[in-house]
């Protein structure tokens, strides 16, 4: 898949990917910030701006306005907030390109903030707050890198805090914006058939983008890692199924290790056929989901098996989850299990080249976040390049005992209990 990355005067990045024969095309534009570079005092500011920038700008005053002229076109529209990174994207038919970039760029630079907006939409933000805490399967997953991050940017939830939430103000927004969003961290991405010539789309972005100025933008506080024991959490709740998280500290994302690990989760629990699946849900009947996931940030990451499982069973969930990181780490892994994961991992991301919103994210996140791109072919031959001994090097370095962390919610009360089965 091919792509053209220009850069404009300001420093913004454009990157162009055609895709032949697709009608729709997608503009994303991707700021490298979100809740890892808040302060306390201002958790959930990133997630909180997402929502106001479709609240009305000085050309396109309320919400109604934004969204009845995408609904005019058929087209779909929406944002996402990571730790270290912000999205906002449009996508629709072709020939409405243009429109698409003004509606961003507009969205992006000239969002009025109104007070009264702010003050409707704090209390949808508290109700999507509120709604998490009653979704254990979504809660617990905020739990776990609490545990492994504790109390610090990195650690904190992106939804934010009620109360600070509560207690946020029009000038916030301005003074995040003005210390964290310019050209120098912008990607704006266009993905899907693309009906302008390359001087053409460059000058349509100019023309929407090319005045905003560059600046510095603050960056983000490294996370130092120190865990030398077990970790554990409980949270009580009167649920009729445990929520857990298990797993260990893993490669952040420029390690070498990266697309080992990668293969290592697939095995585990990456589909219906993996181990976990199969000995957790299919064999022992001990929980309705079970999966594995390997998450990486630019200076850590984690490697961690998250269940929903039988509450009076859980004990046996965790003993046969921490068995399975033990066989792999400590026996030969069958080459045609190697090139199953594999074909696996290749598959799914040639499912994603298909929609336009999907490519545009998979380039423009590795420009925000690693400032390099890799393409679809480099990272499928990255995949194929991982051998059994790879996988067993990379095995014996995650899988240490004095990396566990064990993150619960159910209706138990005694930690103990827990931290004894903690042994890989």
């Amino acid at each position: 898949m091919r792509y053209k990355l220009n850069t404009l005067e300001n420093g913004l990045k454009l990157l162009t990917i055609p895709m032949p024969g697709v009608e729709s095309v997608t503009v994303l534009v991707m700021v490298g910030v979100g809740s890892r570079y808040e302060e306390k005092k201002i958790n959930g500011l990133s997630h909180f701006l997402e929502h106001m920038a479709f609240k009305g700008t000085q050309k396109r005053p309320s919400a109604f306005d934004i969204a009845s002229l995408i609904d005019g076109i058929g087209g779909e529209f929406n944002a996402f907030t990571s730790k270290d990174h912000t999205g906002y994207y449009v996508k629709a038919a072709k020939k409405h390109l243009s429109l698409l970039v003004d509606v961003l760029s507009d969205m992006l630079l000239h969002s009025k903030f109104d007070p009264l907006e702010i003050e409707k939409e704090k209390g949808v933000i508290i109700e999507e707050i509120n709604m998490y805490e009653d979704i254990p399967m979504r809660k617990i997953g905020d739990l776990y890198e609490n545990l492994l991050y504790g109390d610090t940017k990195l650690g904190r939830d992106i939804a934010g805090i009620k109360e600070v939430i509560k207690s946020v103000k029009r000038e916030d927004f301005i003074s995040y914006m003005d210390r964290f969003y310019g050209p120098v961290n912008t990607v704006v991405a266009i993905a899907g058939g693309i009906p302008l010539k390359g001087d053409t789309l460059k000058g349509t972005v100019e023309k929407y983008l090319g005045g905003w100025k560059n600046k510095k933008v603050e960056k983000p506080e490294f996370f130092k890692e120190n865990q030398t024991t077990p970790a554990f959490h409980l949270t009580f709740k009167d649920t009729q199924q445990a929520h857990l998280c298990l797993g260990v500290r893993s490669f952040p994302l420029l390690h070498p290790g990266r697309y080992a690990s990668g293969v290592l989760t697939n095995i585990l629990g990456g589909g219906m056929s993996s181990r976990l699946f199969i000995e957790v849900r299919e064999r022992r009947g001990l929980a309705y989901y079970v999966r594995a996931n390997d998450e990486r940030y630019i200076d850590v990451g984690n490697f961690v098996v998250q269940a929903g499982v039988d509450v009076a069973r859980i004990d046996d969930a965790i003993k046969v989850i921490l068995d399975e990181l033990r066989k792999i780490k400590n026996a030969k892994i069958d080459k045609k299990e190697l090139n199953k994961a594999k074909e696996n991992m290749k598959g799914k991301l040639i499912l994603e080249l298909e929609d336009s919103r999907s490519v545009a994210a998979l380039f423009a996140t590795s420009k925000v976040i690693e400032d390099k791109i890799l393409t679809p072919l480099e990272i499928m031959q990255k995949v194929d390049s991982i051998t059994i001994e790879d996988l067993q090097k990379t095995a014996g370095e995650i899988f240490q005992q004095s990396q566990l962390n064990l993150a619960i919610i159910g209706p138990y009360k005694d930690d103990e209990r827990f931290r004894k089965l903690l042994r890989v």
